[in-house]
Formats: structure tokens, sequence, C-alpha cells
């Protein structure tokens, strides 16, 4: 295994977590009005986010070198491709659910912030088993790619958040109000404390990227078992997944075959940490970012040049589609959710939790 080893102390990995958490907070601030977050808009941020996990690398290139900073870079462009599939999942749990636009961004927010916990999880107890059972290796390896193939054949399934476990789980054990009350997790009712439609949301949110935090923590694994690197590649990734969510979720009827490529990185990434335990040994890290930047490039540019005559609208959006990935007619005006709530003087009106 690849595991990269170099002293990182106690302080670097309290600054960094530290950032991370700094950059969350101003994600948080800069929309705390619930308003909706346009294309501009959310391309500005994502150059940000992206801006940010590449000069990091640069930082790792000036304090431990070249091939840590090509490391990095390897786990975090793997890390975005797969977190454009988050995207697709994302706006179908929107859709499904007629999530307003503007409440959106505080599902996504939270559900960032449960992205990162799970991964950290994730990483250190996957690092783990790589170094203390070496067979491991193998077990990750034909998981990512039964993953790979799974994501190649089944992409058109049809998604049911409602069916979720978890999210049957929570309705079971939570009261829960089956509206929207603005953009409130939690109301009052009764006196009672219930959970709202929203806070379905973002459990359906939650669960589902625990699928993905398990594919792609594996598949930067599959590249190194440093921790450090794992960490901040992931978390660099994760952090502008909230801004690529509005970025792309209207162009993403244009990303036909892009799954195809991820399904052939998962792949790659389950035979190249296979190949670690083999007299082959670890895959050059050229190579590696080869193939993933190379896979990226390829179906992205198959995808856009496949769709370049469907419809569009005034923006450039597909026809039929908005920024959120719902349709106008199934979903409620963003920002008003008076049909939502019980008529004034019921004995089921709502009060809103604080």
């Amino acid at each position: 295994m690849n595991g990269l080893s170099f002293a990182v102390p106690l302080w670097v990995w309290a600054a960094v977590t530290l950032g991370i958490c700094v950059m969350l907070a101003v994600d948080l601030i800069a929309h705390r009005d619930n308003h909706v977050i346009g294309f501009k808009e959310a391309a500005i941020w994502s150059s940000v986010w992206i801006a940010v996990g590449l000069g990091f690398g640069l930082i790792l290139l000036a304090w431990q070198g070249g091939e840590v900073s090509s490391t990095y870079y390897a786990g975090y462009l793997i890390e975005k491709a797969l977190s454009i599939d988050n995207v697709f999942v994302f706006a179908l749990v929107f859709s499904f659910f007629a999530v307003p636009d503007a409440y959106q961004h505080k599902v996504l927010f939270w559900g960032v912030l449960g992205a990162l916990a799970a991964r950290l999880v994730f990483i250190f107890v996957g690092a783990e088993l790589l170094q203390a059972f070496f067979w491991t290796a193998y077990l990750f390896g034909a998981f990512l790619i039964w993953t790979g193939w799974k994501m190649a054949v089944s992409k058109d399934e049809e998604v049911h958040p409602d069916r979720n476990p978890i999210v049957r789980l929570i309705k079971k054990l939570i009261p829960t109000d089956p509206k929207f009350h603005g953009d409130k997790f939690f109301i009052h009712v009764n006196g009672k404390r219930v959970a709202t439609l929203l806070f379905v949301v973002l459990v359906g949110v939650e669960a589902t990227d625990l699928i993905f935090a398990i594919d792609s923590v594996a598949a930067v694994l599959a590249i190194t078992t440093n921790t450090f690197l794992v960490w901040t590649a992931n978390a660099f990734a994760v952090l502008g997944l909230r801004s690529l969510y509005f970025c792309l979720s209207g162009l993403l009827r244009r990303f036909a075959y892009l799954h195809y490529g991820l399904a052939v990185l998962l792949a790659f990434a389950g035979v190249k940490l296979i190949l670690s335990e083999t007299p082959v040994g670890k895959l050059p890290i050229p190579l590696t970012l080869g193939v993933i930047a190379g896979t990226i490039t390829v179906s992205i540019a198959w995808s856009l040049i496949a769709t370049r005559n469907q419809p569009t609208d005034n923006e450039g959006q597909p026809v039929g589609t908005e920024a959120g990935g719902t349709s106008g007619a199934d979903r409620p005006p963003a920002g008003d959710d008076t049909h939502h709530q019980p008529p004034a003087g019921s004995s089921e009106q709502a009060k809103d939790s604080p």
C-alpha cells in the first residue's frame, strides 16, 4: 500500500480542521437569508472552493514535496468527480419532496457537515484495516469494482427517497408533520416538538450520502492510506459540494454519460488497490493522475457533445428543469409555504420552534 508516511504535527491537524470549520461558517453566514441561489452566484462560490482545494495542494508541495502534493491532487480529483454523482441524487431527493429553492441551501449545508463527519470515521477505520490486514485491500478493491459496475448498468433505476430505511425509521421514531414550515427542521404542535418535512429531506440526503462516503473514501484509500491526505482530499472536495449542486443542478441532463466515467474511476481504484498487494505493487501517481483527469475529460466531453442539440431555455438550461432540479409545476413557489400551514384557529396549528 501507498502509506506515504510523513510526520503531521497535531497542530497542523487542528489548524486544517479549524480552517475547514471557518470556511463552513463563512458559507453559512453568506447564505443565512435563505435566498434562491442562482447560477452566477453558485459558479463564483464553486470557483472559490476549487481554488482553496487546489491552493492546499500547493501548500503541500512547498511543505512535503511533489509526491505528497501529487497524491493529494489525485485524491482530490477523484473525490471531486464522484461528488458530481452526489449532485444527481440530491436533485432527485429535492425533486421528490418538492423542496422550495430557498431552503435547499440549508439542507445541503447540514448535509455537508454530516458528510464530513461520516468520512472522517470511514477514513480512520478504513486506513487502519488496510494497514493491519493486507487482505482487506482485496475486499475494498472488489467492492469498488462492483460499485463501478453497478453505476454503469443501473444508472436509470428510479430512486424513491421515502423508501430509504433510515428515512422510514426516522418517521417511526419521531413525530413528523408532512409539510414545510419555512426553513424549520422542528416545530411545536400542541406543545409537542415535531419534525418537519424539511428534516425528513435532510435525513434522506444524509442517508444517501453515507453510500457515497463509503465509495469515495475507499477510492481515495486506493491511492494512499495516509489519513491526513485522505482527510484533506475528502474535506476540500466536499466543502464545495453545496455550490457545485447549485452550479450544475440545472444542467444535469447534459451530463448523460458522466456516470460511465465515474464507473471507470471506481473500477480503476479497485484494480489499483488490489494490485498494491501483489508483486505489481502500487501504480505510479503520475499514471493515476493521468487516468483520473483523462477519464473525467472524456466522459464530460462525450456528454456535452452528445447533448449539444438538446433544447435549452434563455439561460442555457435544459428545457423542463430549473436550478433546483424540480419542475415548477410540481414545486411550491420559493419562500411561499402558506398553503402548507394549518388554517388559523385549527387545533393543529403549529408554532415554529425557536
